[in-house]
């Protein structure tokens, strides 16, 4: 006899693809979920279902297990599908039950399921997975890690949703109780886990780059002007300068002494230092969400640099070495003068006795000096020579595309002293009316800020200035008045900003409410709805940073959006930073790169204009708390 149909469940195909089940007690579960809420009725749990709310109990979480071990790889691809995405937020229930969880949540917590049984990236050391912990309707960060996925289905596609589960989710509940957004130890700060989050497209395993080379060679240098590039660009990048460990060790310093060969206390010293930075590299690396560690010390011995690479070995980094190599004695001198006098080991020192020192603590590091050898011992190291602050150089054995961007980087900069002038267009008819974006001309005070722009650079006698803009009306008219040739870029546009274009604030807050909100409550990465986020600006506007490291004397003249994305590069400002630095219409900014970082003057040029600047907005402002609301509804 044939079974009762109340009895009988649906397929696996029919609850994946929501198709109407044959069984008249199933009619109506046309969703994996309510397929869920049904079993559950079946099965005479202790809890009523409650029509319409949106809601599904704990225990169909718990038995929708079964259905994605049995489906695979297939099962992600419906579970997409089914993501619901109401166009306006909703109100939460007051109180929710720990044993209900709304339909978004249910939905999320099943993917992450498949991605973590689907998943397995094992280290030397210890494995590293996803975790999955228990995602409760408070809002409490649930997630998973942040290692790449053995398979590239889970790990392209997965990663930044399971990330932003867990923001929302985390941003919800610190909102509903009146708290700030909780930090875990992946992220002790918002714009370190933003970064981790999309960093591990450029790369898929730690890296470890190593300096080597004599003292006042231009290490410390290289070392904090790529760690500032590869910030700026998304990959989270920490210097550890062994100079500063070893002033901690040894409190005064006496003399070139301390680095001579024979000295075995001072060397059992630097080798005890040395060995405390690698340990906060590898917490750096493993635990605090660092991609790249940069290891600014000599390392000018065959051992010191084997001691580096089986440490690498052990904690399965790739390690990348750079060399500076220098022998022209004007070079050496005027960085010993520029960077050494102010050092700390030389505190109320004359530049005679200073300059004496440090010329005797080179000879006593060229004793044992062993530069890599690309033809026998270190010819299958991966590494890149600097010979004479650019002069030439030498490649060896480039293992990934983030070590092929720090060559090409490396290639572009030098020492050369220079000075970069960053301006906006002058005040546009739009800047008037209040309006972003659009390609408006200037205005009266815009054409009169253009003259006295051109008055300014005649006052300078700048040689061989070179003159940028974007290919935007406004930017060109302001150029021209200048009388000089101009070159124009289109990557200098300004922010491309989607359905918003040549709409004001206002009017933006009135027709898109949730994206208005959404952009206060995260600036950087917010995208306008077919338009550019600052995250996208950054990585459009990489050329004309490596131009820009190339060249001498060059104006600038962008826009807000543009020329915030340059100045957070040479001011090395966070990704939460940036959107909002000040850029005001009708001044500029004298930027002079010095020893480890750059000299700002801003010039005001007397015209007035209105002020387009907009502050970050509080985290207790209503729309931003709407916003995260409407996130999880």
């Amino acid at each position: 006899m044939p079974s009762s149909p109340s009895r009988r469940s649906p397929s696996l195909r029919s609850r994946l693809r929501g198709g109407k089940p044959r069984s008249s007690r199933w009619a109506g579960a046309g969703t994996p979920v309510r397929a869920a809420r049904a079993a559950c009725m079946s099965r005479r749990r202790e809890c009523a279902v409650r029509p319409g709310s949106g809601w599904v109990p704990l225990r169909a979480l718990q038995r929708s297990r079964n259905i994605l071990r049995a489906a695979g790889a297939a099962a992600p691809l419906f579970l997409l599908l089914l993501l619901p995405r109401p166009a306006r937020p909703r109100p939460l229930p007051p109180r929710p039950s720990a044993r209900w969880f709304s339909r978004e949540h249910f939905w999320r917590c099943l993917i992450g399921r498949w991605a973590v049984a689907n998943s397995g990236v094992a280290r030397a050391g210890g494995a590293r997975r996803g975790r999955c912990r228990s995602y409760l309707h408070a809002g409490r960060a649930w997630g998973c890690g942040v290692a790449p996925f053995s398979r590239p289905l889970a790990g392209a596609r997965f990663t930044s949703h399971l990330h932003a589960a867990r923001r929302r989710g985390a941003m919800a509940a610190a909102y509903r109780h009146g708290g700030s957004a909780p930090r875990g130890r992946a992220g002790a700060q918002r714009g370190g886990e933003k970064k981790c989050s999309w960093a591990s497209y450029m790369t898929n395993s730690p890296t470890l780059i190593v300096m080597i080379g004599l003292p006042a060679r231009g290490k410390t240098y290289v070392s904090k002007k790529l760690t500032r590039y590869l910030n700026w660009i998304g990959v989270p990048t920490r210097v550890f300068n062994l100079g500063v460990y070893r002033r901690e060790a040894v409190k005064s310093y006496k003399s070139y002494d301390f680095f001579r060969h024979d000295n075995k206390e001072a060397m059992e010293i630097r080798k005890r230092c040395a060995l405390v930075a690698l340990q906060d590299v590898k917490a750096y690396l493993l635990e605090e969400c660092g991609q790249i560690a940069v290891f600014d010390a000599t390392n000018t011995t065959r051992e010191r640099r084997d001691l580096i690479l089986n440490f690498a070995k052990e904690n399965a980094f790739k390690v990348f070495f750079v060399e500076s190599v220098c022998d022209d004695p004007e070079v050496i001198a005027a960085n010993i003068l520029e960077v050494k006098v102010s050092s700390p080991d030389y505190p109320e020192r004359n530049r005679e006795n200073v300059m004496d020192d440090f010329l005797k603590r080179i000879e006593c590091y060229k004793v044992t000096y062993q530069p890599l050898d690309p033809d026998e011992y270190d010819k299958d190291l991966s590494f890149i020579k600097v010979i004479n602050v650019g002069q030439r150089f030498l490649v060896n054995r480039v293992q990934d595309y983030i070590q092929s961007k720090i060559v090409y980087y490396l290639m572009n900069i030098h020492v050369q002293p220079r000075t970069i002038y960053l301006c906006r267009h002058g005040e546009s008819e739009y800047n008037l009316l209040g309006k972003i974006g659009g390609d408006s001309g200037l205005s009266p005070r815009g054409k009169q800020f253009a003259q006295a722009l051109k008055k300014f650079i005649e006052e300078q006698e700048i040689v061989e200035l070179k003159v940028w803009t974007s290919q935007l009306k406004r930017t060109i008219q302001t150029a021209e008045s200048l009388g000089v040739t101009y070159e124009q870029w289109k990557i200098l546009n300004e922010i491309d900003a989607g359905v918003c274009e040549e709409m004001t604030y206002a009017e933006i807050e009135a027709k898109y409410p949730d994206e208005f909100a959404l952009r206060d409550q995260e600036k950087y990465l917010y995208r306008y709805p077919g338009g550019e986020s600052y995250q996208d600006l950054v990585q459009r506007l990489e050329p004309v940073i490596m131009e820009l490291e190339r060249q001498g004397n060059v104006l600038v003249i962008s826009h807000q959006a543009v020329m915030r994305c340059l100045l957070a590069y040479f001011l090395d400002k966070s990704a939460d930073e940036l959107p909002y630095l000040r850029c005001p219409l009708h001044a500029i900014l004298k930027l002079t790169p010095v020893a480890y970082g750059c000299k700002v003057e801003t010039i005001t040029l007397n015209v007035e204009a209105v002020n387009t600047h907009r502050d970050k907005p509080s985290l207790n402002s209503p729309q931003v708390g709407n916003a995260c609301l409407g996130w999880l509804a």
